[in-house]
């Protein structure tokens, strides 16, 4: 294993990423930088692994906590899964269909969704990703990590009765990411900081919302975006310039991370 002298987790959109779902030239050579400087940079989002290969590919990460701690891969080896259990994947997309809204499925590999709506078109859209096939029984035999419910406003109808099994996060106007209550960034932080037996060596981490709160008051030290929401921004330590604006480089200099 090798010797790290810390570990950084990065979320992505609102934080990695500009406001085109694209990692600038300047973030992208200060990660570079900071691997060089002995540090293990970790992608901790809520996006799938295959949303996530460009970032990637720019930043040189090969470790990521995606899905929002429902799928954990080290340097190419798979070491979590977070499965959502087949009932409650049924009950969600019944809710969904009764309201005539979509429920996407989310495994390691591959995204679809329930039925074509304005909302689910307009969510994917928002974040610069492919708009998923439709597919509402590609759930079936399959092991599903994430759902994300595809919903403007009926929030309650599907949280009140799913509520002791799944969490919610409300990740834009049109759309929830949804996962097991055992599953979170901060969670998944956990597991993989356990397994790399990297428990006590300084970590970092750097987000813009509500997914991002656990993980910011898990880590030694939280990094909120310039322009993140107020609830990040009391969790932090240090309050980062905007993703725009050179936030990443900014935030790992004033730890001395890089120059």
């Amino acid at each position: 294993m090798t010797q790290y002298s810390g570990v950084v987790f990065f979320d992505l959109d609102g934080t990695l990423l500009n406001g085109h779902s694209v990692v600038d030239d300047s973030t992208a050579n200060a990660v570079h930088e900071l691997k060089d400087n002995g540090y293990l940079p970790i992608i901790a989002t809520g996006r799938s692994p295959l949303e996530i290969k460009d970032a990637r590919r720019a930043t040189g990460i090969n470790t990521f906590i995606t899905l929002n701690g429902g799928y954990i891969e080290y340097e190419g080896k798979a070491i979590y899964r977070g499965v959502i259990p087949h009932d409650i994947v049924d009950q969600t997309v019944a809710i969904g269909d009764a309201l005539g809204e979509a429920v996407s499925f989310y495994t390691a590999d591959a995204i679809r969704t329930t039925r074509d709506t304005t909302a689910m078109r307009t969510a994917y859209t928002d974040i610069k990703t492919t708009i998923p096939a439709v597919d509402p029984d590609y759930y079936q035999g399959r092991d599903i990590l994430m759902l994300l419910i595809l919903t403007e406003k009926n929030d309650g109808r599907y949280e009140f009765p799913l509520k002791d099994e799944l969490d919610f996060y409300r990740n834009g106007p049109h759309s929830i990411d949804t996962v097991l209550k055992t599953v979170s960034k901060r969670k998944g932080i956990e597991r993989l900081l356990a397994l790399l037996k990297l428990t006590d060596i300084p970590t970092y981490a750097f987000g813009d919302g509500p997914n991002d709160l656990p993980m910011l008051e898990y880590v030694d030290h939280p990094v909120a975006m310039g322009n993140g929401i107020t609830a990040a921004k009391d969790r932090a330590e240090f309050i980062t310039s905007t993703n725009t604006a050179d936030g990443i480089r900014n935030g790992l200099r004033h730890f001395n991370l890089i120059k």
